[in-house]
């Protein structure tokens, strides 16, 4: 893993976190403190001490409004809007970053221009369609979707059956299974997925509408932030007893960065992934 202040990151996640919520105030914009993060707020009453990134999600008309208004909201001499599917971000989530940061990660960027500060994840929660087969095509689509980003952003991985998928993704039509998995028009639908929110899990990444529709606040370090008001229920389908501390050794999360620097761009490390082995965690944060 890359050695360098866990804390110091978590606080400048904090920063960024502040800023998106100050933005969804002022336009009326619902997001809530989403997967290890959510988890954090109830079980720590801020971040997993282990964890090394802040996820928030949207239900996908926030989300879009969201999108619509930060980039004119966030100070662009300190922070930047990474958009999904951008000129310069392949990618089926968007991010703040922070500028003259690095946070290098498992990926070869094909694009140079890619920004690779440090982040938080906003991610998009979308309408699952009510009939099983459907959703689970939902579900393939997505898959598809992703698959197509990853290959596009230059993504590394041993894993030959990832690699086919990958390569296999670029003869299909990409709108198309991102319209399907989308479903925009199922608004009344009963369930909703976070089938982009790097989920590997068809039955972890799909949820009552209503467990997005109401939060509450729930304190989270030095302040207080939106949580689903069945963050239980929600918290159960994603880890179970999620209450139980796991033991030292297992106090792990998926290793992200594999170099991080608070005082220089990443423009000084572009092309440094090539170089670099990627052995990383694959247990779930928790």
């Amino acid at each position: 893993m890359a050695d360098f202040d866990l804390r110091r990151l978590q606080l400048e996640q904090l920063k960024m976190l502040n800023e998106l919520d100050r933005i969804c105030k002022k336009y009326n914009i619902r997001y809530m403190l989403f997967a290890g993060t959510a988890l954090g707020a109830v079980r720590h009453k801020g971040f997993i001490p282990w964890d090394d990134d802040l996820d928030v999600i949207m239900l996908r008309e926030d989300y879009d409004k969201f999108l619509s208004v930060a980039q004119n909201e966030l100070d662009s001499d300190i922070y930047y809007l990474q958009k999904e599917y951008s000129e310069h971000w392949m990618s089926c989530f968007s991010k703040i970053r922070k500028n003259n940061t690095a946070f290098m990660e498992k990926v070869v960027p094909k694009d140079p221009l890619q920004h690779q500060g440090m982040y938080i994840d906003i991610f998009p929660c979308d309408n699952l369609s009510n009939n099983k087969i459907i959703s689970y095509l939902q579900f393939v689509s997505s898959k598809i979707v992703i698959a197509k980003c990853l290959c596009i952003k230059g993504y590394i991985t041993k894993s030959v059956v990832k690699k086919t998928v990958m390569l296999f993704s670029h003869l299909l039509p990409f709108k198309f299974f991102l319209n399907l998995a989308l479903r925009r028009k199922d608004k009344n639908s009963k369930f909703v997925h976070s089938f982009f929110a790097s989920s590997h899990s068809y039955s972890k990444a799909q949820y009552k509408r209503e467990w997005f529709e109401n939060t509450n606040l729930i304190q989270f370090e030095n302040s207080e932030y939106p949580i689903s008001a069945n963050y239980h229920e929600l918290l159960t389908v994603l880890y179970g007893d999620y209450m139980k501390i796991p033991e030292p050794e297992d106090r792990v999360c998926k290793e992200h960065a594999i170099k991080v620097d608070f005082d220089n761009s990443y423009e000084m490390y572009v092309g440094m992934q090539k170089d670099m082995k990627f052995d990383t965690l694959t247990k779930s944060i928790r």
